[in-house]
């Protein structure tokens, strides 16, 4: 599989930790020029510095997503420092737990603030930019949380899975000017799921190895495994796939319920 991402300009939200900063370096990595927007000032400097150093086009972005000035202004800055933005990888969410016996505003606002409301602000903002410039590509980090009821997380599910019909309602409404598609990660190894894990009376080495023993692949994903193929999603080779997601999930969804 070829992946060309050499001099496009790519907007990667949630850039600096995870998902997200593997993405960043992968993109860099493989030429494009890469615009990293996060909410980590410190970690955002010190990326673009590492990767800048290395011969890389990286530039940091501070952007809260979950307001609408703000993405607005990260939107600015990326057409202002390249001129136009081929690429957009909506990857910032956040993680949290709850039945929904414990819902209220709060995490109503903290969830579907960042999770949802983070990507109807950036597409609201950068699809005009794809539309003037002919075309462009919008990709969403969803999750299998979409598919699966995890016990207590009713609100996250949700959330995952309103950016799955959300890919779909882009695709068609932005036709012919934006492909838009998804990647959905299974069980990751990333601060966010390691944060998943507190609480609970086992290390977290030792639910990490039950987990992993589970997913037909044996072994947690990888960062980089969701990078290598969101590449791909923002390449020409992928032209013909839109108003979709990439399951990446190790076989997760493909168990038994035994």
């Amino acid at each position: 599989m070829s992946t060309s991402l050499h001099d496009k300009v790519l907007l990667v939200t949630g850039g600096t930790s995870g998902i997200g900063e593997a993405c960043s370096r992968h993109f860099a990595a493989l030429g494009a020029r890469v615009v990293i927007a996060s909410n980590q000032d410190d970690r955002g400097a010190a990326l673009e510095k590492e990767l800048r150093a290395a011969g890389c086009d990286a530039r940091f972005v501070f952007a809260d997503v979950s307001r609408e000035d703000s993405v607005k202004a990260m939107v600015a800055r990326a057409v202002e420092l390249y001129g136009r933005i081929d690429g957009v990888h909506c990857n910032a969410g956040v993680w949290g737990k709850g039945k929904v016996t414990e819902f209220n505003d709060a995490a109503w606002e903290k969830i579907m603030g960042v999770n949802v409301k983070s990507v109807f602000w950036t597409a609201k903002h950068v699809v005009p930019v794809m539309e003037r410039q002919g075309k462009g590509v919008f990709l969403i980090t969803t999750s299998v949380a979409a598919f699966i009821g995890f016990p207590a997380h009713a609100l996250y599910c949700a959330s995952k899975a309103a950016l799955e019909s959300m890919i779909r309602c882009l695709a068609t409404d932005h036709a012919g000017k934006v492909r838009v598609v998804g990647i959905c990660p299974g069980t990751i190894d990333t601060p966010m799921l390691a944060a998943s894990c507190e609480g609970w009376d086992k290390p977290v080495a030792e639910l990490y190895a039950e987990v992993a023993r589970r997913i037909p692949v044996r072994r947690l994903g990888q960062p980089g495994d969701i990078a290598q193929t969101a590449a791909f999603l923002l390449s020409d080779d992928a032209g013909y796939i839109n108003g979709t997601s990439i399951v990446l999930d190790g076989g997760t969804m493909a168990l038994p319920p035994w």
